[in-house]
Order: structure tokens, then sequence, then C-alpha cells
């Protein structure tokens, strides 16, 4: 588990992936890693994936 200030930077580079129209995909942490799920927050925060363009196969 990361310490606060791992999680809270791990939130704030998921905040910038979303700015940056970047995909969910992007995290840099592993499944099992807390930071994955603090980054993905962050993400979710500014670029949520419920507002992205659905697509059709």
């Amino acid at each position: 588990m990361g310490t606060r200030e791992d999680i809270a930077r791990a939130v704030e580079v998921g905040r910038e992936a979303g700015r940056q129209k970047e995909k969910p995909t992007a995290c840099p942490y592993p499944r099992s890693s807390t930071l994955r799920t603090a980054w993905i927050r962050g993400y979710a925060e500014t670029n949520p994936v419920s507002s992205q363009q659905e697509t059709t196969n």
C-alpha cells in the first residue's frame, strides 16, 4: 500500500490524464495496487467514462 503522499500523487496524475483525454488504460499502476484505484478515481473526476462516446462493433 502506498503512503498518503503517493496516493495523492496518483490521484493528481490520474486527473491530468483525464484532462489530457488519455485512455483509461494509460494507468501506470498494476491491477493489484492501491495506487491504481487512486489514479482511476482522479481520472474519473476529470474524464468520466460515462461521458465518453460509445463505439459499436
